[in-house]
């Protein structure tokens, strides 16, 4: 059996959203604070190959959907040492606007996506316009240009992608959401993007409210506490704690990248 490599692992924050804590609940909330939300995709990278997982948007979706473009993706991936143009593999989580927004920035990549995520964005839940929101249609389409010229790698549930690295469906937030296992030297991280946007999602048991199937999200956090070495070694898809949490990669990158195959410093929560 081949031993599972240790991956570096980093959290990239491209992106921020600024809106109240009655926003990211299904049931609102009685606080008026906010709660914004922070943009991130990630690496994981080890001696043999890198992968990234997800792929950011850019500044024309930035502009269309209101939200603060902090980087360019790629820019910032070029200074953590990985050029777009020569990166393998893409896992995406799942196929909205803020996770596969720059695709077309991989042109070697093959995209490692849920059957279950490309018949949700191509199939007849698209009828919706609250349902349809979330994508674009040039993203989806562009994957399915992909997909014909043998670019696209289908897992259905939990899969293996090489030793260290699997994928598990999640769903509640879209019906073919996956999260991204990763061995690292301080243990099994779980990435859970959309799984959990932020810290207090997962750890209260209430729903986002961008949602398909609440009782999938529910269900998800139990999978993602199982999945991971400890309940520090889940991190959350959008929150902006993951940045104060985790230590920086350097100086010049104090903001934008942090490692998460560390520990977590002493948390700075929010008071209720």
């Amino acid at each position: 059996m081949t031993p599972a490599a240790k991956f570096e692992l980093f959290a990239i924050r491209y992106a921020h959203h600024d809106r109240k804590r009655r926003d990211n609940f299904i049931d609102g909330d009685p606080h008026d604070r906010m709660m914004p939300l922070d943009y991130y995709l990630w690496v994981a990278r080890s001696h043999e190959a890198v992968y990234v997982i997800d792929t950011g948007f850019d500044a024309a979706t930035a502009k269309k959907r209101g939200r603060t473009l902090l980087c360019d993706p790629a820019d910032a991936l070029r200074a953590l040492g990985v050029d777009p143009a020569q990166v393998k593999d893409v896992i995406v989580t799942h196929l909205h606007y803020d996770h596969i927004g720059n695709f077309e920035l991989f042109p070697q990549a093959r995209f490692h996506l849920q059957d279950a995520e490309m018949a949700y964005a191509t199939g007849r839940c698209m009828c919706h316009g609250r349902l349809r929101h979330p994508y674009e249609v040039e993203h989806v389409a562009g994957i399915v240009r992909c997909l014909y010229q043998d670019r696209v790698c289908f897992h259905r549930g939990d899969e293996e992608i090489v030793p260290g690295l699997s994928v598990h469906l999640i769903g509640g937030h879209t019906q073919g959401l996956q999260c991204v296992r990763v061995q690292t030297r301080r243990g099994a991280v779980v990435l859970a993007s959309d799984a959990s946007h932020h810290y207090e999602h997962y750890e209260t048991g209430r729903p986002f409210p961008n949602v398909v199937r609440v009782d999938d999200m529910i269900a998800g956090y139990d999978r993602l506490r199982q999945l991971a070495h400890s309940p520090d070694h889940i991190i959350p898809g959008h929150d902006p704690l993951v940045m104060l949490r985790y230590p920086a990669v350097s100086a010049e990158l104090d903001g934008v990248c942090v490692r998460l195959d560390v520990a977590p410093q002493a948390p700075e929560r929010e008071k209720a």
